[in-house]
């Protein structure tokens, strides 16, 4: 009995069976390839994150060794065509790049080779290109910073009924990366999130005009923090912001993956997305000979949108409660993150914000062609999958716009 329990599961595994709509169906995935070109390397938590997502399905969908093939520390440059069209050469029939800045160069490598399937994180041109073959992916993420900034918002409240705060009402540092509306969205969320529990609330934003520069990000963090911050959260991939919060003793509320071990006693939670849903739909789409959406926009329900575990040590009492709470809200469709009907949630210059035309349809003069406000809230990432809020909101300071 043991032999024959030994062959079915070998057989199940060859196999890789994948469950689809309450359904078990069989795919052969023994033709696909999957060729990774990354901006960084494992050191970037946003390049880590990618990584974590292709190994996972790469297990769970049973691939063998040599059906996945990385390239790391690809610049947005010509390089990336050229390293695209190496992994077309190796075999690979889907490829996918993991930066903004890549999205022209992979453009190029999919006219050229149309069998292929190229996908992209987090282009804006797959909508309007007409490429059978070219696909922009993303999520939900402002969901999840969303609640990231709830955890914010009640360690705020905290600090600020022990006397804690260093001014006369609570202040988040927010270090970026780019004025870009993937960076202006999150954020934007991310503090409507700690609004949303402490609503006397601002934050000032600190720039880096780099994606990954440790030692910007430290110092940007440590201008935060010597500015009054009582809070730092951050959308750039490296340890520098938390590594300034953890020296100076600020909680923080990190990207991309939890910093609690080296980090243990400010670290609070992190919100990521996971990417493991979509790289085993873009490869069971390939192996099935079915097509790729153009734009892909996961969830939390598709588990593409994720939190870690709260560190106990450093957030306030209650707060993984609160975020299950919240959460099963966003999940219901009974809360909105970016809602424009609650009264004095959203403004600009003191008025509430009834309509705005978003830059969807990239072009090159970043005109505005969709009204993105409707039934009470900013529909984001329902149009194309990168995010398209770009609104300068009231609480929110930028400290430097140079990038």
């Amino acid at each position: 009995m043991k032999k024959l329990l030994a062959v079915i599961l070998t057989l199940a595994m060859a196999a890789a069976m994948v469950v689809t709509a309450g359904a078990e169906t069989a795919v052969d995935y023994s033709g696909v390839k999957l060729g990774v070109i990354l901006l960084h390397d494992e050191n970037s938590t946003y390049d880590r994150n990618f990584l974590l997502g292709v190994n996972e399905a790469a297990a769970n969908l049973g691939l063998a060794e040599g059906q996945v093939i990385v390239k790391t520390g690809i610049p947005e440059s010509q390089e990336c065509y050229e390293q695209a069209m190496d992994l077309v050469d190796e075999g690979c029939n889907v490829i996918f790049a993991d930066s903004f800045g890549h999205e022209d160069f992979m453009i190029a490598a999919a006219r050229e080779n149309e069998n292929v399937e190229f996908a992209h994180a987090t282009g804006t041109k797959a909508h309007t290109e007409g490429l059978a073959n070219f696909h922009n992916a993303f999520a939900s993420i402002y969901e999840g910073r969303y609640l990231a900034g709830v955890a914010a918002g009640l360690k705020l409240n905290e600090l600020k009924e022990a006397g804690k705060l260093k001014g006369d009402h609570p202040v988040m540092g927010y270090v970026g990366a780019f004025t870009y509306a993937e960076v202006i969205s999150g954020y934007t969320s991310f503090y409507l999130g700690a609004k949303s529990v402490c609503p006397d609330v601002t934050m000032n934003v600190q720039f880096t005009g780099s994606w990954y520069d440790e030692t910007e990000e430290k110092n940007a963090a440590q201008a935060l923090i010597d500015g009054g911050a009582d809070l730092i959260s951050q959308h750039a991939d490296s340890m520098g912001a938390p590594s300034a919060c953890e020296d100076a003793g600020i909680p923080n509320v990190s990207y991309n993956g939890s910093t609690v071990e080296s980090c243990p006693n400010t670290f609070i939670v992190a919100s990521r997305i996971n990417w493991a849903p979509y790289f085993e739909y873009i490869l069971t789409q390939k192996a099935k000979g079915e097509a790729i959406d153009t734009d892909w926009t996961g969830t939390i329900a598709t588990n593409s949108v994720v939190l870690t575990e709260v560190n106990e040590q450093a957030a306030a009492a209650g707060t993984a409660d609160t975020i299950a709470a919240v959460k099963a809200e966003l999940e219901a469709g009974t809360r909105k993150v970016f809602d424009t009907a609650a009264e004095g949630f959203i403004t600009v210059d003191g008025a509430p914000v009834t309509s705005f035309m978003a830059d969807v349809d990239t072009d090159e003069a970043f005109e505005a062609d969709t009204e993105a406000i409707a039934d009470g809230y900013f529909h984001e990432s329902e149009y194309r999958s990168a995010p398209y809020f770009n609104m300068n909101i009231d609480g929110i300071s930028l400290l430097n716009q140079a990038f």
